[in-house]
């Protein structure tokens, strides 16, 4: 597969071992945001996942948000089982999960870490999500990101 990123190659393994056939679509001029995302994509706002990666009393947790919310760091806190809720850096992000801020995708991170995701995510046949560059993005069913992710759905909607 020349040409395809290195980590785009790493996501498309990743899904086939869930049985996802990964198909990214490539936007060079990128899709760091969710609103970003849907507007090259075409689609609503709601059906971007957002990959936010927070520590929960110290521990890294995986948030999979969807692209209309906004995150309530204390409901994440709670879901996880913990207090308090704090932002990482990118190399943290780097460090985790193999992939940059903005370019996380569902699966095939460096490391396994506690999943939670959105509920209204689970509202649409089909969300989009990062293939592991900040250009790069694939569909999937929600209940294939929760099965694969190994999610755990949960209110995280900031209200």
């Amino acid at each position: 597969m020349s040409g395809v990123h290195r980590n785009v190659t790493r996501v498309i393994d990743a899904g086939a071992a869930h049985g996802i056939t990964v198909v990214p679509r490539t936007f060079p001029e990128g899709t760091k945001t969710a609103a970003d995302a849907a507007a090259a994509i075409g689609v609503d706002v709601g059906q971007i996942v957002k990959s936010l990666i927070f520590a929960v009393d110290g521990e890294l947790t995986l948030a999979y948000v969807s692209g209309s919310n906004q995150l309530d760091e204390t409901k994440l806190a709670h879901a996880a089982g913990g207090e308090r809720c704090t932002r990482v850096d990118a190399d943290a992000v780097r460090d985790a999960t193999g992939f940059p801020i903005g370019g996380v995708p569902p699966f095939g991170h460096a490391t396994t870490l506690p999943v939670y995701v959105d509920p209204d995510l689970l509202q649409y046949d089909e969300v989009w999500a990062a293939a592991g560059t900040w250009h790069d993005v694939f569909a999937l069913t929600p209940q294939q990101l929760v099965t694969a992710s190994g999610g755990r759905v949960t209110d995280l909607r900031r209200d």
